[in-house]
């Protein structure tokens, strides 16, 4: 059964793979040929469509994808490892009631709140402000870091804990020296998963930001119009956005595999 196996595998993934590949075939076409019914993939390949973008200036966006999705994520590791940390480590009184509380902050739609976050944004002056995105990341992806950091916390081995505290480790050290080495595909893991759904957030970038803090997502949907042909303009800055989610997870593979099995074969 093993061959059989290992080729619906390959089926699965060639399957998942498909549409990824026929976006970026399709961004190296002209409108017109990714515009025929039935499509013609073997259309003459252009450049043309990413030299637009980069003369519609898709930079600026890019820029601001990358600082609000990086410093969100520093953030949210720098609260929710101490967070994990007296959750599984050194459990807290009640800590099942603390893990329900932050899963229950999930548990609002985004878009009930968008209403009152945009006039508390609107009243602090920080409208279209990459800060507003920053602190609306981090509090979004805040409690699933730490439920995701407690489980893979709860994997660190009591024993090197104790010997650290023997030898006089103070809490820092025990979590920069002791825990952040052994927990590190977890918290591969969890950076990557929260800079994407930074990265790929689209509501509130839309809704908050206008023409200084725009992000990836936005630039996005300008291609979308009732008049004329955007199919291959918009398939390659599809590709071209999502290209640091892909460098990230092909850079962090192996800690994000490891990361995201721990636990599982027990």
């Amino acid at each position: 059964m093993s061959p059989l196996w290992t080729f619906v595998a390959w089926l699965a993934t060639l399957a998942f793979f498909a549409p990824v590949a026929w976006m970026v075939l399709t961004s190296f076409h002209q409108e017109a040929d990714a515009a025929t019914n039935p499509p013609t993939p073997f259309a003459p390949l252009t450049f043309d469509q990413y030299e637009l973008l980069f003369s519609r200036d898709i930079t600026p966006f890019l820029l601001n994808s990358v600082m609000a999705s990086v410093l969100s994520t520093l953030l949210v590791l720098a609260l929710a490892v101490p967070a994990a940390y007296a959750l599984s480590i050194k459990p807290v009184e009640k800590w099942t009631d603390v893990m329900f509380f932050f899963l229950s902050t999930k548990f609002l739609p985004a878009i009930a709140a968008l209403l009152p976050v945009y006039l508390i944004v609107k009243d602090a002056g920080m409208l279209d402000n990459v800060w507003t995105l920053v602190v609306l990341y981090t509090a979004m992806n805040l409690p699933i870091a730490v439920w995701m950091m407690r489980s893979f916390l709860a994997e660190v081995p009591k024993e090197i804990l104790e010997a650290a505290e023997v030898d006089g480790a103070g809490l820092l050290t025990v979590l920069w020296r002791v825990v952040a080495p052994v927990a590190m595909p977890g918290l591969a893991a969890t950076s990557l998963i929260c800079f994407i759904f930074s990265w790929n957030e689209f509501m509130f970038a839309v809704n908050l930001t206008a023409t200084q803090a725009s992000t990836a997502p936005v630039f996005l949907v300008g291609f979308i119009t009732n008049e004329g042909l955007f199919l291959a303009r918009l398939c390659a800055a599809a590709t071209l956005v999502s290209l640091p989610v892909l460098i990230a997870g092909f850079a962090a593979q192996d800690k994000l595999v490891r990361g995201l099995s721990l636990g599982a074969v027990k």
